[in-house]
This record gives C-alpha cells, structure tokens and sequence, in this order.
C-alpha cells in the first residue's frame, strides 16, 4: 500500500510540473553552430528551456517566420521589403530585427594559391565571369574554379548584391553549406569560395581591399570593428513581435557578455 501511494503522489506532483518552455530557431547556415552553441551553453543552465534550432539558410528561417512555424528566424542578410510587407500582412506588425553578431564574409583560397589579395573589382569579374583566368590577377595560368552558396542562402544574395553587383557566372558550384564550400576549396588549388569567418579553416584567406588603390585586409576583430574589412555584415535574428517570456530572457542572455563572448569562440564578431 505504502509503495502504491508513493506512486500515485509522485504520478501527482509529475502532472503538476511545469511543462518546458520550448523554442523554435531556424534559418541561416552560417549562423547554425552559433545558434547551437548558445543553445547548448543556455539549457545548461535553464533546463526548463528547450531550444531546438535548424538551419536550411536565411530564406528558408524567414519563410517558416512568416508561416508561424519557427519563433526566431537567424538571418545572415537583412529582411527584403517582399517579407517585411508579408509579416504585416499575416501579424500586422513589420517584426523585430535584432542584430546579434558580426561576420566578415572570407574569400576562401587553396593553400597553394600565391595570390595574396584581390579588389572588389576583381571578385565581381571573377564571379560574374569576365575573369576566368588566374593569371589574370597575379596567379598561375589556371582557369578559375568558382563556389558558392545556393540561392536560398543569406551569404549567397549577400555577396550578390555588395560584391558580385550581377549574375553568378553560369559554371559557378552552388553548395548546400559554407563549410562544403570551404571542403571544395581545400581540395581544388584553382578554386575559389566565399562564407562566413567561422568556417575558415584549412583554406588560406584572401585579403579584400575597396578598390585598386585601397590597402587590403583580412577579416579580424579590429577591421571589422572599423569597418575597413569591405564585406562586413551584421547577424540578425528575427521575430515576428517584441519578445516576452522565455524567448526575451534568451535574447537578452545572448546579447549579454556571457552570451557574446561565444560569438568570438565560435568565430564571428560581437555586436557590442
């Protein structure tokens, strides 16, 4: 008797219990182990908060935003107006942005590449086509091997607009993740690829300088705090309405300190 009534009292208490507090994140691939790493850090110390967090690139984060089913969208490149003019449509309300890191988007180059740096300029006429030859910007007589990301990444309509300014050129390998274009990269010394500053590893970085005469830079903590880095870009989360609840205390834990100083462990730049 005395086991059977434990048994219901703790049957009782279970029902009692407060059921986690659960939040959806989805969006931008560059962002994923940022994301997941916050989540990873956060839970530890709020178990009863249950984070699940998918990528599938900016596109595919703000489209699940606008259909309800995702609670932050992460975002690599600004909302289109298109979006904006959706979420009005369906929430009556224009969302809440909110910058959470900063990202220096990194020319990836074989080891073996000599070139050293390469110009706005020249990046646009590599990818839109009109350079083809790597001899042409101090390299080895080699035709280039363009990669970069698919059309529903951030990165990808990013890099089009600021750097590209026209169509990719049609021979260009479009790859699901920066990390799969970094591995291409890595093993094709006539490549070339571009991606966020977290996966840049085992590939040798390009410096990027405004124009011909402008000095060149790597992506680091100082240019891109100045913004002498060319291709610098905020992070964004995304929401529909001003956070409450758990997801606001989340917000707030990721722009904190503690929050922001895994945005340098993981690779990125903080926002404050």
């Amino acid at each position: 008797m005395k086991m059977a009534a434990l048994a219901m009292i703790a049957i009782i208490g279970m029902a009692f219990m407060p059921a986690p507090k659960k939040i959806t994140v989805k969006g931008s691939d560059t962002m994923v182990i940022l994301a997941q790493k916050w989540a990873e850090v956060y839970m530890k110390s709020h178990p009863e908060t249950v984070i699940q967090v998918t990528g599938g690139g900016s596109g595919t984060g703000i489209a699940a935003l606008i259909n309800g089913s995702t609670d932050i969208c992460n975002s690599s490149r600004p909302m289109k107006a298109s979006e904006v003019d959706k979420l009005k449509q369906r929430y009556n309300s224009p969302g809440v942005e909110i910058p959470c890191a900063q990202d220096g988007i990194t020319i990836f180059l074989n080891e073996t590449n000599p070139v050293q740096e390469l110009s706005l300029k020249q990046l646009s006429d590599i990818y839109t086509g009109r350079i083809k030859n790597w001899k042409q910007v101090g390299g080895p007589d080699a035709l280039i091997r363009l990669y970069g990301r698919e059309n529903s990444s951030g990165t990808y309509q990013f890099f089009q607009e600021k750097v590209v300014k026209g169509d990719y050129a049609s021979g260009t390998n479009t790859l699901p993740g920066t990390a799969a274009v970094v591995n291409a990269v890595k093993k094709d010394k006539y490549g070339i690829g571009y991606g966020g500053a977290a996966y840049a590893t085992g590939v040798k970085h390009c410096k990027v300088k405004k124009d011909a005469n402008s000095p060149a830079y790597l992506p680091t903590a100082a240019t891109i705090k100045s913004r002498q880095y060319p291709i610098t870009r905020y992070l964004y989360m995304y929401m529909t309405n001003r956070p409450t609840g758990a997801v606001k205390q989340y917000i707030d834990w990721i722009l904190s300190p503690e929050g922001q100083k895994y945005v340098t462990e993981i690779g990125y730049f903080p926002v404050k």
